[in-house]
């Protein structure tokens, strides 16, 4: 039943926050899928897992420092993201969404759109979190995140 009691509404909303405050206290930190620090940090959560996984075992034989880590939690965040992050030259999540290009982008960079992970863990960790994301219907492809992989190394040496 809905109530339009404030009193109420605000009891029912302190009552939500405390049960995912609760919750937040038994999540452990996120395991590291390759390196535990390196030049590049991948970040996903559901579908994402096995393409981005397969994506870094290829990079990585071939000797690049990526590395990637999957979320099980969105809210509340698992913990200790901004100290596993700190440990990367740069991080960037794979997602199956919306992003303007980086490469592509016209206009000033305080005016890109994120991903909304990107957005999520920028405003968490306050670490500059960059995406790559597409919206082709379908899943992600390995080959396609190798090549970012790729070329997100390569403009970090230049």
């Amino acid at each position: 039943e809905v109530s339009y009691n404030a009193i109420v509404n605000q009891e029912a909303t302190s009552m939500r926050s405390r049960k995912l405050a609760t919750l937040a206290q038994t999540l452990a930190p996120p395991e590291i899928f390759g390196g535990n620090e390196g030049e590049l940090l991948l970040v996903g959560w559901g579908s994402t897992r096995g393409a981005i996984e397969e994506a870094v075992s290829l990079s990585r034989s071939n000797g690049l420092g990526v590395s990637s880590l999957h979320l099980r939690f969105l809210s509340p965040l698992e913990p200790g993201l901004k100290g596993i992050f700190s440990k990367f030259r740069k991080v960037m999540t794979v997602e199956i969404n919306y992003s303007d290009d980086a490469a592509s982008w016209p206009g000033e960079t305080d005016n890109r759109r994120y991903a909304q992970l990107a957005w999520i863990l920028r405003a968490h960790t306050l670490v500059d979190v960059d995406c790559f994301s597409n919206v082709f219907g379908q899943p992600m492809r390995p080959d396609k995140i190798v090549n970012c992989i790729r070329e997100t190394l390569k403009s970090n040496k230049q």
